[in-house]
């Protein structure tokens, strides 16, 4: 009876999962508050205050660059903060501590509403600072697992990223309304309270986390063995392959992982461009949006509130496809695998800005076409991202080692980062009058398009040829 009751216990869900979820949900919903209102904002506020025709182009440059370069820093830090993290300072010290800095960061921008200057270091906090945790926070919730109830781990990471989009879209909906209602003051302060609840309740559970411990700094790293192979690479081996060269050095489960990387980082390497497309949805597509007819069944919504429809799209097609589409082209004989389905997202992501572009040059020639052809492509956008985000996150997952597996992650992310920082520089270019500002209006889509359909030719050849070999079994043998 007791080794019964024992069992129970044991699957019951750890105590420390309701405090996670919550931080979670609360800060998404200040990061995503924040990202909601910022490109309309930029504009009116600092870029083109006066609403002249004539510094639209160049005020909308700037502010998808400083929105770009927002992300290219909150993508970039989950590196850095999951390396501080698991070699000195472990999980819960940088979430908290780093928790702090990230309200401070929306305290200085709901103070900055009137200076630019002041306003981009306050955006600069805040992306350090949820780039900082962002790699931590979803780790922490697999530390709270061990084999009595780890089977409890694809139901928990499903709340986890059901409170993900559930704060993107209350924050989308209700923030653009404060924002134009109330003013960019309140509209910004509202995420720095959010922050400040999703600290307190990351620290009232304190006493019921389960804390990994910082291992220290490891002698067998990615960066020390790659390193390591790359001095080798062009010094004398005495007839030796550069592996074999570093194994004199290293273990072979440390270079196996190390050559996992690569193999993987070869899929990845197409992720930079995707996420190039995918982050204009939520800069230059809501600047799109006030060009538009944004009446849907006799209600107007504000230009920042379409983006809504993105997160509302993923929660509804990931059952749809994992359930429905996937099952039946297996069914049919056709296996959906994870580099068809990356394949498969990069040619929709084109076609949703086919429609951007069309609807883009509709604008230009004098039209107000309807925000209905937006939404169907953040509905097909919607579908590539399933294909492709969440595709890479399980093709990390399976095509590394355990020892790999937090790097792979930190990796993938970094390919966000270089997605937006290329927008980046294409808008900074713009605004400057460099060579890229003949690409405004319609033709700047059309240039993201061209760029996609050269890396998406180039996937299709090199995805064939690419070596798989998956850590599943191997994993599940040696846990």
């Amino acid at each position: 009876m007791t080794e019964n009751t024992e069992t129970i216990e044991k699957s019951k869900m750890p105590k420390a999962i309701p405090f996670i979820i919550g931080n979670e949900a609360a800060e998404r919903f200040s990061f995503y508050a924040i990202r909601a209102i910022m490109p309309t904002f930029l504009v009116a506020q600092f870029f083109n205050p006066t609403a002249n025709p004539a510094l639209t182009t160049v005020a909308e440059a700037k502010s998808n660059e400083l929105n770009h370069l927002f992300v290219v820093f909150a993508y970039f830090m989950p590196l850095i903060g999951g390396i501080v993290a698991d070699w000195f300072f472990g999980k819960f010290k940088v979430i908290l501590y780093i928790s702090l800095v990230y309200a401070l960061g929306n305290l200085i921008l709901a103070m900055s509403t009137h200076n630019l200057h002041a306003f981009t270091f306050g955006l600069i906090i805040i992306a350090i600072a949820a780039g900082g945790i962002k790699s931590c926070v979803s780790a922490n919730v697999g530390d709270q697992f061990d084999t009595s109830n780890q089977h409890l781990l694809n139901k928990v990471y499903g709340w986890f990223y059901f409170s993900i989009n559930a704060g993107s879209v209350l924050s989308t909906l209700a923030i653009p309304i404060v924002y134009h209602s109330y003013g960019p003051e309140l509209a910004f302060g509202i995420p720095g309270i959010l922050m400040c609840i999703a600290t307190f309740i990351f620290w009232l559970g304190r006493k019921k986390y389960v804390r990994v411990p910082p291992t220290g700094v490891k002698k067998e790293n990615f960066v020390s063995i790659l390193w390591y192979a790359l001095i080798k690479l062009f010094s004398n081996r005495k007839g030796k392959t550069v592996w074999q060269a570093v194994g004199e050095k290293f273990s072979p489960q440390s270079i196996d992982g190390i050559q996992a990387v690569l193999r993987v980082l070869t899929v990845f390497a197409f992720t930079p461009v995707f996420w190039a497309l995918w982050d204009q949805n939520l800069s230059e597509w809501v600047l799109q949006a006030k060009k538009l007819d944004r009446h849907i069944f006799g209600i107007e919504l504000l230009p920042e509130q379409i983006q809504t429809f993105n997160p509302i799209f993923l929660i509804s097609m990931i059952p749809v496809c994992t359930y429905g589409i996937f099952p039946f082209l297996k069914k049919i004989g056709i296996e959906a695998t994870p580099l068809r389905k990356i394949g498969t997202g990069l040619f929709l992501t084109g076609a949703s800005f086919i429609i951007i572009a069309l609807l883009q040059e509709k604008i230009d020639a004098g039209a107000t076409p309807s925000c209905w052809w937006q939404i169907l492509s953040y509905l097909i956008l919607s579908f590539a991202e399933i294909m492709v985000s969440m595709t890479c996150l399980e093709y990390a997952y399976t095509h590394s080692p355990v020892s790999m597996k937090s790097t792979m992650s930190a990796l993938y992310l970094l390919g966000v980062a270089a997605g937006n920082l290329f927008v980046t520089y294409i808008n900074d270019n713009i605004a400057g009058g460099g060579f890229f500002s003949k690409f405004t209006g319609a033709a700047y889509f059309w240039l993201f398009i061209k760029i996609l359909a050269a890396f998406f030719v180039l996937f299709i050849l090199v995805a064939k040829r690419l070596p798989e070999k998956s850590y599943i079994n191997e994993e599940k043998h040696t846990s």
